[in-house]
């Protein structure tokens, strides 16, 4: 079945204006559960309740308010309608930088865009042009009556949208009580860490990684469906804090995260030099 779009409109840079239409580029797996009362598995309801009058309310009566400190102010929703300026259906890309440039830490979500009727050849065009230059076209568009910030790239062979975060969205790391470490780390320390870093390294295969809590929450539902009882697993010890020991157990193969990706890694390393001895000979 072909995803449907979610927004139409049109991607505009200088002068340029190519109409498109946008795709999530990601898709939920979490688990979807129930409220119900835990005696008997009766499923529940929220109601919107007023806090004064104790009355339920319809949707329609609805507004938004902002709570200032010393009271609230209350926008109706054609006010906020206004805040999404007046091209609503328009991405407008102001400007290209350096890929390289952004920190990832700036990237929310990511959708793709495909061209609609009249689009294809100037979407191939600038979609190979942002290949080449290994630039991001940097803008900002209104979806769901909020605008983004907004990166445009080369993702999985078409153009790809990602919703970026403003800069005063980010926490400064001064802001937060972080660890600071009493001493620096010994040279043995760092040489050791750099050696366990080093067998560690791999290359970034995401078919390899699942979500185990997902698989975990399944096989318990499962076993309820056929009348037993989960076996819940014990939990780990979390280890002492010699470092130094640690290290070593773990360049010795001792710890299981090593040993597992020693085996991934030595494969995928042997993988590696016998396409090199090919291309040798």
């Amino acid at each position: 079945m072909a995803a449907r779009s979610i927004w139409n409109g049109t991607l505009t840079f200088g002068t340029v204006a190519i109409p498109v239409k946008l795709f999530s580029a990601t898709e939920s797996r979490g688990l979807a559960f129930r409220e119900v009362r835990a005696s008997d598995g009766a499923r529940i309801q929220h109601k919107r309740i007023g806090v004064e009058s104790g009355e339920e309310l319809a949707f329609k009566d609805l507004e938004k308010a902002y709570d200032t400190g010393t009271g609230q102010i209350v926008l109706t929703k054609e006010e906020l309608s206004a805040a999404d300026g007046p091209r609503p259906k328009v991405i407008e890309i102001e400007h290209f930088v350096e890929g390289e440039e952004i920190d990832p830490v700036f990237y929310d979500k990511p959708y793709h865009l495909g061209a609609r009727d009249g689009g294809a050849h100037a979407y191939r065009v600038l979609l190979a042009a942002l290949e080449q230059s290994g630039r991001v076209g940097i803008g900002r568009f209104v979806l769901r009556s909020r605008e983004q910030l907004v990166a445009l790239r080369p993702l999985h062979g078409a153009l790809g949208l990602q919703t970026m975060r403003f800069h005063d969205e980010l926490v400064p790391a001064d802001e937060m009580e972080l660890t600071t470490p009493k001493k620096d780390p010994s040279a043995r320390e760092v040489r050791m860490a750099g050696k366990l870093v080093a067998m560690l390294a791999d290359e970034w295969d995401p078919d390899e990684h699942r979500d185990t809590y997902r698989e975990a929450v399944m096989e318990m539902i499962e076993a309820k469906r056929r009348g037993e009882t989960p076996q819940l697993p014990e939990r780990e010890d979390e280890g002492d804090d010699d470092l130094l020991a640690a290290l070593e157990a773990s360049l010795a193969g001792d710890g299981e995260g090593a040993g597992r990706a020693e085996k991934g890694s030595g494969s995928k390393a042997k993988a590696k030099s016998k396409s090199k001895a090919k291309g040798k000979g």
